[in-house]
């Protein structure tokens, strides 16, 4: 085993750096408790001009736990979280904790048939979401087993006067739900508690489930990922140890969703575990994003490269003052080196003391294990691992380290790597595994390499998938989904580039004998998947072929049509005579708004 298996090379790094971190053993509600207990009025965060303080949010986190023991939900009961940041999602996601329940992370825009997979994969009897959302939930409910719907909206989180504003624009788009509707209104909800008088906590220790997140696992298709107390309270611990300047009542722009890993795990429990502010943002826009980190004067802002791509096109962001930010993180795709470049004299032009910083990590250990330091970064690196996570690269599928500067598997061991993956042991035992040292590993499927500074690389996945706009996109759920429509014979699915998403889908499809290749064929089946896919993995283009390429082994040659995308993409670009253009971002990100 190298050396830098064994010690954290922010150890040598960092002098001041503890070659050991000492983390919560309880649950994290336990954890923010003694965080509110400390700050009581320290805001937790703003959400749309309206700010909540620790004192007021363990307020609300107490009732919504008291009134979850009231419909019936007990410890080990899985709950779904269908919803975007708001406050209603923050709530319930400690007061699941706080009851002993185990919250089950979902996507609200996923499709119905998804949705209904993540409720009945996590054998969830209760579930949360918005008013907008409840057509879905209702269409899939008799599949399932769940007992209870909450049903919130965001206008019982405004203030008076941006209420009455949202309902003249946004409130006007949601359909109205039907007065008999089988559900718990959020206000009825909350009143439920007042029934609950005792015995609503629940003791728990870190090794305890707590959340269930999903991701592709090694082999890409969905997994349930089991994460426990200890997973994210180590993480809330590391980060911040890492970051030495953060102080309690700092801002972490929060756009990153709460049903992410990055999202729940860094901009908000990391932020709420450690006396921080959240700013709490609903629906991602470029542009709402830009006014918020200039308005609010944030502190910490992270994201995926897309997000910096279009922040670096926005006219609005000429004369801002960026000189509070104290960290710059982005994650969930490859930062390519001139991105950062360009970011980081976009951050000094506007007076920033500070530059944007990569880091890597996996559903598996929750996000991140792994950050360029802030004081020193090395082109192309996603940085060293943090305290107490090791990191080693292996040839492939083995347990075999190669040397330095040699390419192969990135394994990850320490205190955020998950349970387990709900109901699939073998993908489990393929993924977790123990060795010599002692240590579980988890085997990533990326590939990379680490240098003799402990600083790591990331090459590619070896497992195939599409990352766009930050989300992870399988190709072959998507390619199972449409195979299965009556009108096609066969399909494959890649990622293509994208100067501002920086991939986006593209489905080729060979059709049925007799089935014309026509534009009426084409919004038949896009029709058709926009019913079964989420909004964010839907096919930006279609294309018919008469035969799909082939492998020696009969399989499609899905690289074959990757390279004549790319093919495609550099030619492009090359006739443009520059590497993306302002009409192709601007009318990406109009399709992202629709």
């Amino acid at each position: 085993m190298s050396e830098i298996t064994v010690k954290t090379p922010w150890i040598k790094n960092l002098g001041d750096m503890p070659s050991h971190l000492e983390y919560f053993q309880g649950s994290m509600y336990e954890l923010i408790s003694n965080v509110a207990a400390k700050y009581p009025d320290y805001v937790a965060f703003d959400f749309m001009g309206k700010s909540t303080t620790y004192r007021q949010m363990m307020a609300m986190v107490n009732k919504c736990a008291k009134s979850l023991r009231t419909i019936g939900v007990r410890e080990g009961d899985r709950v779904t979280i269908a919803m975007p940041n708001c406050p209603q999602a923050v709530f319930m996601f400690y007061a699941v904790n706080c009851i002993g329940a185990v919250a089950n992370m979902v996507h609200p825009l996923s499709s119905e048939k998804e949705i209904e997979f993540y409720i009945n994969l996590s054998k969830s009897v209760t579930v949360i979401t918005l008013d907008q959302f409840y057509a879905k939930i209702e269409a899939i409910r008799q599949n399932t087993n769940v007992v209870n719907v909450i049903l919130a909206s965001i206008r019982d989180e405004l203030t008076r006067p941006v209420r009455a504003g949202y309902m003249l624009t946004e409130g006007r788009k949601i359909e109205k739900i039907p007065e008999d509707a089988p559900v718990i209104r959020w206000n009825d909800f909350i009143k439920l508690g007042n029934a609950c008088f005792w015995n609503y906590k629940v003791k728990k220790t870190g090794d305890d489930p707590a959340v269930i997140l999903y991701s592709g696992g090694t082999t890409g298709t969905t997994k349930g990922i089991l994460l426990t107390n200890l997973n994210f309270n180590a993480l809330a611990k590391q980060v911040v140890s890492v970051n030495q300047m953060f102080r309690p009542g700092d801002k972490m722009l929060a756009a990153m969703p709460i049903f992410h890993g990055f999202g729940l795990g860094v901009c908000i429990h990391t932020m709420l575990a450690n006396g921080g502010r959240c700013l709490l943002v609903p629906r991602f826009t470029a542009k709402s994003y830009g006014k918020l980190i200039k308005k609010k004067k944030c502190n910490f802002i992270a994201g995926v490269p897309t997000l910096y791509e279009a922040l670096l096109r926005l006219p609005s962001m000429e004369n801002a003052d960026f000189s509070s930010l104290k960290g710059v993180f982005s994650g969930g795709d490859s930062l390519s080196v001139e991105l950062k470049k360009k970011f980081d004299k976009f951050l000094y032009d506007h007076n920033a003391a500070v530059q944007i910083r990569e880091g890597y990590g996996t559903t598996e250990t929750v996000t991140a294990c792994c950050l360029t330091p802030p004081h020193m970064a090395k082109e192309g690196s996603i940085g060293l691992p943090f305290p107490d996570t090791y990191i080693k690269i292996v040839k492939p599928g083995t347990d075999e380290e190669v040397p330095y500067g040699q390419e192969g598997e990135i394994l990850l061991s320490g205190p955020t790597v998950m349970k387990e993956y709900i109901d699939n042991p073998e993908e489990t035992a393929q993924t977790l595994r123990t060795h010599a040292d002692g240590l579980t590993w988890v085997y990533t499927g990326d590939l990379g390499y680490m240098d003799e500074d402990g600083f790591v690389y990331f090459r590619g996945r070896s497992k195939r998938m599409i990352i766009s706009s930050g989300y992870n996109i399988y190709p072959a759920q998507l390619e199972n989904i449409i195979d299965a429509h009556e009108l096609v014979q066969m399909s494959c699915v890649i990622g293509v580039p994208d100067p501002y998403r920086m991939h986006r889908v593209k489905a080729f499809i060979m059709l049925k004998p007799g089935v014309p290749a026509t534009e009426e064929t084409k919004e038949n089946i896009m029709a058709y998947c926009r019913k079964n896919i989420a909004k964010y993995a839907l096919p930006k283009d279609i294309e018919f072929r008469d035969n799909l390429p082939k492998t020696l082994v009969g399989k499609v040659a899905y690289r074959q049509l990757e390279e004549e995308e790319m093919a495609k993409y550099a030619g492009a670009q090359e006739d443009k005579g520059e590497v993306s253009s302002e009409s192709d971002v601007s009318e990406a990100a109009e399709q992202d708004k629709q």
